[in-house]
C-alpha cells in the first residue's frame, strides 16, 4: 500500500532511495536465447503484480541480473583445431548480445509497466555470482525462480535458490513454478 503525503513531506519522499528487487534471469534451456526461463518469466512477472503496487510503481526500482555460463572450451559450435584467438572473442560478443536481448524482453515489460530498472550481465557460476552481485549492489530484496528439482536433482545438481537463501544477507523470495507450466523434465526450464 503506498500512501500520499501533504507537500513538505513530499520532498523528504523524493530524495528516499528507491526500493530495489534483483531479480536473477536466466534463459530457456529449451528455447535458448532470446527466450527467458520459465522460472525467471514466473518471477518477474509476480514481482510486478504482487509486490509492486501499480499506484507508486516510481518508488520502486528493478534490478535484472543475467548470469552467462561460460562454455567450458568456448566452442559450442566449431572444431577446436580450426579457431583462431578472433574465434573466441567473436563468441563472446556473440553471446553477450544474446544475453542482451534476453534482457530487452524484461526491460520492455518494465517500460509498459512504467516500473523503472536497471539490467546487466555477469559471466561465471550462476550461484557465486548472484551472491557477489548482491554484496556489489545492495538490493533490498532478491527474487530468484524456482525450477522444481526432485530431491535427488538437487543431491546432486544443488539449486541456485538454496544457495541463495544460504549465503545472501538480505531476504531472498523464491517463486515457484506453476505446475501447469513446468516441462516434463524440471531441469529444462
Amino acid at each position: 500500500m503506498c500512501f500520499r503525503m501533504e507537500e513538505s513531506e513530499a520532498t523528504v519522499q523524493e530524495q528516499r532511495a528507491p526500493i530495489k528487487i534483483m531479480i536473477a534471469v536466466s534463459k530457456s534451456t529449451l528455447k535458448g536465447y532470446p527466450h527467458p526461463s520459465i522460472s525467471s518469466s514466473q518471477a518477474f512477472d509476480w514481482t510486478l503484480q504482487k509486490l509492486i503496487p501499480h499506484s507508486c510503481r516510481e518508488d520502486y526500482q528493478l534490478l535484472l541480473l543475467h548470469i552467462q555460463v561460460p562454455d567450458e572450451d568456448g566452442l559450442d559450435d566449431m572444431d577446436s583445431i580450426y579457431a583462431t584467438a578472433n574465434d573466441f572473442k567473436d563468441m563472446k560478443q556473440k553471446e553477450k548480445i544474446r544475453g542482451l536481448h534476453l534482457l530487452k524482453e524484461f526491460v520492455n515489460k518494465c517500460n509498459l509497466a512504467q516500473v523503472p530498472c536497471k539490467c546487466w550481465i555477469k559471466e561465471g557460476a550462476v550461484k557465486e555470482e548472484i551472491c557477489k552481485e548482491v554484496k556489489r549492489v545492495h538490493p533490498d530484496l532478491l527474487v530468484v525462480g524456482s525450477r522444481g528439482l526432485s530431491s535427488i536433482q538437487r543431491m546432486f545438481i544443488g539449486t541456485v535458490s538454496e544457495h541463495c537463501v544460504k549465503h545472501v544477507d538480505i531476504p531472498v523470495l523464491v517463486i515457484k513454478r506453476r505446475p501447469e507450466d513446468a516441462p516434463d523434465d524440471p531441469s529444462d526450464d
